[in-house]
């Protein structure tokens, strides 16, 4: 990897009490601090581990398979992980939507779940390995179910960041274990009536998606058994995190809920 990385292997405890799920996930800590989470589901051993690249970017690594999220930065933002057999875009904004990176890491192989703003951005080179997915649609794909959610703005103030229909969170699920990717959103109620999440990445940054409370908020109806914070540099510098945590930690539910930061800023001075 391009930086040093600290690998923090997270035992997943089956934890009953917490609705009706039978595999919920849970960690036995409250608060990390890392480059890199390793979560292994100690029954069948498949791992899932979240690398941050910047800002709204990533890559998972999920039961062998890798999945780019919102790829920019270049190849050189992808030194030293795997080439991806998935790629989810949410919305046609730079830090989401960059047509150099897509052309230098992606292969003939993978393949691309986009909105249809962003599928009519693309060159016509993708057009055999693109996926269209309109909110609430869904893909299968290498056993992967790709689900798309709405993400809007809500605030009058905001309505022209992001309207209704034209990007997608994501819930990705694969063996019963489900993840949530929430693009750029404020509240919204397709966020907070989503159920049985496992991992969830949620955005908090002023003017373009919402507050921290309001993510907390969002979270504490939702419940994610791990919720990690990204997407949190505004036009005004970087959102509290501390007032997103201390919110859930302070909820009645709040000990169900586990906050995992990591550094999507390397370059934050």
């Amino acid at each position: 990897m391009k930086n040093t990385v600290l690998t923090l292997m997270l035992l997943v405890l089956l934890i009953g009490c917490k609705s009706d799920k039978k595999d919920t996930l849970a960690i036995d800590i409250a608060e990390i601090t890392s480059e890199e989470i390793t979560v292994t589901e100690t029954e069948n051993q498949k791992e899932f581990v979240v690398h941050p690249i910047s800002h709204a970017t990533m890559v998972l690594v999920w039961d062998g398979f890798t999945i780019y999220v919102d790829p920019v930065g270049g190849t050189e933002a992808f030194e030293g992980y795997p080439s991806p057999d998935l790629i989810l875009i949410t919305d046609i904004h730079g830090d989401h939507l960059n047509i150099e990176t897509l052309l230098a890491v992606s292969t003939d192989k993978v393949k691309i779940i986009v909105p249809q703003a962003v599928a009519d951005k693309l060159p016509s080179n993708f057009d055999a390995q693109v996926d269209v997915l309109y909110n609430g649609n869904f893909k299968e794909r290498f056993g992967f179910s790709i689900r798309a959610i709405a993400m809007y703005n809500l605030r009058e103030e905001a309505l022209q960041y992001h309207t209704i229909g034209r990007g997608n969170g994501y819930v990705i699920e694969k063996d019963g274990k489900r993840v949530y990717i929430s693009g750029d959103t404020e509240d919204i109620p397709e966020m907070r009536s989503l159920r049985d999440i496992d991992i969830a990445f949620v955005c908090m940054n002023l003017p373009y998606t919402m507050t921290e409370l309001q993510a907390a908020h969002a979270v504490v109806d939702f419940k994610p058994a791990i919720v990690y914070p990204y997407h949190y540099r505004g036009k005004e510098g970087f959102s509290d995190i501390n007032i997103f945590k201390d919110y859930i930690k302070k909820s009645y539910i709040g000990n169900e809920i586990q906050v995992i930061e990591l550094d999507w800023y390397p370059d934050k001075k």
